[in-house]
C-alpha cells in the first residue's frame, strides 16, 4: 500500500460536478492499493496516519499533536495510478495496483479501520472519475509505504 499523506486547511472530492466527500482541518490521503496487501499492512497504516504528530500544539509548537490529538478529519481518495510505473515506454503500467474489486474490498476495510478513530472520515466514491480540491497546510506532505512481507 503507498499514501500520500498530505496536511490540509480543507479539502473536498467531486464527481460529475457533485462533491461527495468533504473536510476542513486534517489530512487527505490518497491511496494505492497492492494485491499483496494484507490486514497487517493496512492496521500499520493507518495507525501511523493516526498517530503521526504533524500539527501543532495549542501554544503553536510545530510537529507536535497528532490528527487525534486535535480532532481533525481525514478524506480517503483511492489513487491506482500511485503504482504506475513509467520506467518503459511513453504510457505508464498499472500492473502493480490491485484489480479494481480486489482494491475496493482493501480499500474499505482500511477506510473501516480508522473510523475506529472516531473521528469524521470521508471518502471519494471508489472506482470514479473525480476531481480532488486540497488546500494544502504547509505545505505537509509525505509519502508513506508498507509493503506485504514474502511468506
Amino acid at each position: 500500500m503507498k499514501i500520500v499523506l498530505q496536511r490540509v486547511q480543507q479539502s473536498h472530492v467531486s464527481v460529475n460536478q457533485h462533491i461527495v466527500g468533504q473536510i476542513n482541518q486534517g489530512l487527505t490521503l490518497l491511496v494505492g492499493i497492492s494485491p499483496t496487501d494484507t490486514d497487517a499492512e493496512l492496521q500499520w497504516l493507518a495507525r501511523k496516519c493516526l498517530d503521526l504528530r504533524l500539527f501543532p500544539d495549542p501554544e503553536g509548537n510545530p510537529w507536535q499533536a497528532s490528527i487525534q490529538d486535535i480532532q481533525g478529519e481525514i478524506l480517503v481518495v483511492s489513487q491506482f495510478t500511485l503504482y504506475g510505473d513509467c520506467r518503459k515506454g511513453r504510457r505508464p503500467s498499472f500492473s502493480g495496483s490491485a484489480k479494481p474489486d480486489q482494491a475496493e474490498q482493501i480499500y474499505e476495510k482500511f477506510v473501516a479501520f480508522l473510523r475506529q478513530s472516531g473521528l469524521k472520515i470521508e471518502t471519494g466514491q471508489f472506482g470514479a472519475m473525480m476531481q480532488v480540491e486540497i488546500s494544502n497546510d504547509g505545505p505537509v506532505t509525505l509519502l508513506l509505504e508498507r509493503e506485504a512481507k514474502p511468506a
